[in-house]
């Protein structure tokens, strides 16, 4: 079988593209407060017009709501009964204020439509070549490329005994390669919940998000290609970002996150994320943001509590079942404790393991080098982070001299980024939407251990203790609690 090999510039765990990172690296303690670059277009944020989601005083929606909701007139679109959550449609300005007065209803909060991805920047591939990687007798040709799995000591934890088996990980994300060689073996649930798509990816380049941050997790140990975290996990993949445009309406996430829940996910990835602005400043998606008759619509911060809330049900959900939610936590270069004009969704969500980047700068030029550096795009804080993981990395001026790993010659800062699984093939790729998927892969292999008998709290509790602590000594606004320890993971408790 012929495969393709790119590597790629990927915004990944935001709206923004990776290019908004390309400054000299600014320590955490001196860097200056950045308005969040995913903003910069209006447009990356909309109200869907006309949709609403509703959430119920109680973790069920009350009965006769169709009825009621008729008279308030609205359409009931869609049941989220488990949660207590439902999509309505309604053309009448004033339904919000109406269905408010439904027995049983505590909310109801327009639906947004979110970049969380940047489909530009996802599929902008430098150069591709053919190649066909023996089935026998190496094993997983392209595993001395993943340099992440070193930093976290990953194959320690494997030697050890604990490769995920017995656990599962729901990926939400943009679309896959539901044949790929890498995943398919681990690939146990597919469903979409973007109208008119799939769960397969819908496009021929290879840039598939989805499939990237699905093999960082649990790409089969096949002797082929790539190998997970945790290879023998099993994977849940869920699409809920359309792969056309990289956006995705909150109410598909929601729903993703819940159907996962139900279908027994020890771990939720999400490596996307959109920051909301604490405003309420929003477009409507009737509205074009070049014609200056179109108004803004404005809501005040109390709307932007109210998504929140909204999430904060969803993700009480999950953990009651047991899924523990891991997220890209942004590449905006953001400072969390100096910027609080917005809101980083879903990394900010209390309960939430928020993920930072971490990567070389060298690597393929000198394998000793650290692998621990605070990306130059990532996202940073405290609280906002809760660990850190490999992302990858890079610098201005890109070094541009041909380094050789894995009998792959390329330019030497193409090796500090992340290689994993695309469609059709695989491809480099940085982001904390690489990251994220590094920590849920190391909260893998300690659900497997446990044989499915961790809450999300312990789980999460794990991860954190863990951790190998960077950076100024406990939790600090780089490596939160610290870069994840795959290892340490299953051994220390």
């Amino acid at each position: 079988m012929k495969k393709s090999v790119f590597y790629s510039w990927v915004a990944a765990g935001g709206a923004a593209a990776l290019l908004a990172g390309c400054q000299p690296r600014l320590q955490p303690e001196n860097a200056p407060a950045t308005a969040a670059r995913a903003l910069a277009d209006p447009g990356t944020v909309r109200l869907r017009h006309g949709q609403y989601i509703l959430l119920a005083t109680e973790d069920a929606l009350p009965a006769g709501l169709e009825a009621d909701l008729s008279r308030a007139n609205g359409k009931l679109t869609l049941r989220m009964d488990a949660a207590g959550l439902a999509g309505v449609a309604s053309d009448d300005p004033d339904f919000a204020r109406k269905a408010a007065k439904i027995p049983g209803v505590q909310l109801v909060v327009p639906d947004l439509m979110v970049q969380w991805l940047d489909p530009k920047e996802q599929k902008a591939e430098f150069s591709a070549e053919s190649i066909n990687p023996p089935n026998a007798p190496e094993n997983d040709r392209f595993f001395n490329l993943q340099w992440g799995h070193d930093a976290i000591n990953a194959p320690e934890a494997w030697q050890a005994g604990y490769r995920g088996a017995g656990a599962k990980v729901a990926v939400l994300d943009g679309g896959f390669d539901l044949d790929h060689p890498d995943l398919q073996p681990n690939i146990i649930y597919s469903r979409s919940f973007v109208p008119g798509e799939t769960a397969q990816y819908r496009f021929s380049d290879v840039g598939s998000h989805g499939s990237h941050v699905a093999g960082t997790i649990a790409a089969a140990d096949n002797a082929f290609g790539i190998i997970g975290v945790a290879p023998q996990a099993k994977l849940l993949l869920i699409k809920v970002l359309s792969d056309a445009t990289g956006s995705g309406a909150f109410s598909w996430g929601l729903q993703g996150i819940l159907d996962a829940a139900d279908q027994g996910a020890d771990v939720i990835n999400m490596s996307l994320g959109g920051y909301v602005p604490r405003n309420g400043k929003f477009l409507d998606d009737n509205s074009t943001p070049d014609d200056p008759t179109d108004d803004y619509i404005v809501h005040d911060a109390k709307g932007v509590q109210n998504l929140l809330t909204l999430y904060q049900r969803v993700v009480r959900y999950a953990g009651k079942k047991g899924s523990l939610i891991v997220a890209a936590a942004g590449n905006e270069s953001t400072n969390g404790n100096a910027d609080q004009s917005q809101m980083h969704i879903p990394s900010a969500v209390p309960g939430v393991v928020s993920v930072s980047a971490t990567g070389p700068l060298g690597w393929g030029a000198n394998p000793a080098t650290t692998l621990d550096l605070l990306a130059i795009y990532s996202n940073y804080g405290t609280p906002d982070i809760t660990v850190a993981a490999p992302g990858g990395n890079f610098s201005l001026p890109l070094n541009t001299s041909p380094c050789t790993v894995a009998g792959l010659t390329r330019p030497c800062y193409v090796f500090d980024l992340v290689f994993s699984v695309g469609n059709n093939g695989w491809f480099w790729s940085a982001g904390t939407s690489m990251a994220s998927p590094h920590a849920a892969g190391v909260a893998a292999l300690a659900a497997g251990k446990a044989g499915g008998n961790l809450s999300a709290d312990q789980l999460a509790m794990i991860l954190q203790k863990s951790a190998d602590d960077l950076g100024k000594p406990g939790r600090d606004p780089a490596y939160g609690f610290g870069r994840v320890n795959a290892y340490r993971a299953v051994t220390q408790w």
